[in-house]
């Protein structure tokens, strides 16, 4: 009971971070579920909480989601899982946190990178099937989806709204990778999951409220500082991993 109080109290402090900010939360829930259940376990209760928590996001944020994104982006996440599904893959997390880490990093230096825009067409579906990857790969995908967002003409609103959403999809898509292609097995009650998700739509409401707080310019310098932050952890502790084991 110990243990699923501190992930109750996690879930709901990740999604207030979630729903200011539009990232984080899944990353550092990752990292504190898989530190405190099997792997099997953390992907499945993760996927499901925050499937739920950006879902509630984007339900409360709904005015603001930019639909145009959604049948490229759709398109690029179905790619990515028909390509796992045919391989069936487990990787090695530590190889998927260094290149999870590598990507904000590399946008920051290479001006290409730097210019990514998910409201263009091609890049859409190119941040469908990058984010999907790392997703299935990894369990949450933030420092890589931001990449997506910072550079477009987008407002703070909008920038979560439509995050949120497609996070979402993708979450539900790990679900759907790791109970029923992969068929992992997990070991954790059905009434925590209802607890838990309730809990993550509570933090959700926190943190949208204070979204209002922030204006585009000071969420958006915020958001790069953060992004860069959590990449750097993702590095350190995926060539931690490798070169010493988990």
């Amino acid at each position: 009971m110990q243990i699923f109080a501190v992930i109750l109290a996690s879930v709901f402090a990740t999604s207030i971070l979630s729903g200011v900010l539009g990232m984080a939360g899944g990353m550092i829930l990752m990292a504190i579920l898989v530190s405190t259940l099997s792997v099997a376990a953390a992907m499945m209760l993760h996927g499901a909480v925050q499937a739920t928590s950006n879902g509630s996001r984007a339900w409360f944020l709904r005015e603001h989601i930019q639909w145009r994104i959604l049948p490229l982006y759709a398109a690029g996440a179905a790619a990515a899982v028909a390509g796992f599904s045919l391989l069936s893959l487990v990787p090695d997390p530590a190889v998927v946190l260094i290149l999870v880490g590598a990507f904000p990093w590399l946008a920051r230096l290479n001006q290409r990178l730097a210019g990514l825009d998910v409201t263009r067409g091609p890049t859409t579906f190119i941040c469908g099937v990058t984010v999907t990857s790392a997703q299935l790969l990894a369990g949450a995908s933030g420092p890589i989806l931001d990449v997506f967002y910072l550079n477009t003409p987008l407002t703070r609103h909008q920038i979560i709204a439509s995050k949120a959403l497609t996070q979402a999809i993708g979450h539900i898509l790990k679900l759907v990778y790791y109970g029923l292609i992969i068929g992992v097995t997990e070991d954790i009650p059905a009434w925590f999951y209802l607890v838990a998700m309730l809990t993550a739509i509570g933090g959700t409401r926190v943190g949208t409220r204070l979204l209002d707080r922030l204006d585009d310019a000071r969420f958006r310098r915020i958001s790069s500082w953060i992004i860069l932050l959590i990449a750097t952890v993702c590095l350190l502790k995926g060539l931690r991993d490798l070169l010493f084991g988990a």
